[in-house]
């Protein structure tokens, strides 16, 4: 099996704000993050935008957005990320072009079905478990809904990579590459550690790792 693929999503808390949370999953050795900043408006995103980009450009680490492809350009991300109620994926391809990124999010093979069909380049599906990270959460899938949902792409001859994402933790992941997903996507598990910096060189090591397995 290769390794997992490995995505930081910003996020902050009582001791580290976004731009805090980028420079510690870089330090532990990520090097894919999305910028997602719920709530805040475009000239707020757009200041943080640019520290993060020359953060991750510094450490050749991928950059993506959540949600907001009309900034792409402007924040030099390298795609978007776009959840189930954002825009629609052809409308971003439009907007972007074929060279961005474009990822969107799953909860059922219906959706990842859909997802394929549009062109998106990966797929976010979760939760795994309950986060507090996100509002509207959609039903958690556990470790069965991610097999099943990989086993219904392998009959329907469907290979956008599949990143798995929803309250993960280090303990988690040998599990989860065990259903067959492509990834993780992950960022709680990061933060509330008692030494961020190390768990997420953790994290990393047993991702990579995968491909030993």
């Amino acid at each position: 099996m290769r390794g997992l693929s490995l995505q930081f999503i910003t996020h902050y808390n009582d001791r580290y704000d976004y731009l805090d949370s980028v420079r510690i999953a870089l330090a532990g050795g990520c090097r894919w993050i999305q910028l997602r900043m719920k709530g805040a408006d475009d000239d707020d995103f757009m200041a943080a935008a640019c520290e993060v980009r020359a953060l991750c450009h510094a450490a050749g680490a991928r950059f993506v957005i959540d949600d907001r492809a009309h900034l792409v350009d402007a924040a030099g991300a390298d795609g978007v990320h776009l959840g189930k109620s954002d825009m629609p994926v052809a409308d971003a391809r439009r907007l972007l072009g074929s060279s961005r990124i474009i990822g969107g999010t799953a909860n059922t093979i219906d959706d990842v079905v859909a997802l394929c069909k549009a062109g998106v380049d990966y797929i976010g599906c979760g939760p795994f478990r309950f986060t507090t990270t996100k509002e509207r959460l959609s039903p958690c899938l556990g470790l069965a809904g991610y097999a099943d949902i990989v086993s219904a792409m392998r009959r329907h001859g469907l290979r956008t990579p599949l990143v798995a994402i929803g309250g993960i933790t280090l303990g988690d992941i040998d599990d989860l590459a065990a259903t067959g997903v492509d990834g993780i996507a992950l960022s709680g598990a990061v933060l509330s550690a008692g030494d961020p910096v190390a768990e997420m060189r953790r994290i990393v090591e047993k991702c990579n790792n995968q491909q030993n397995r």
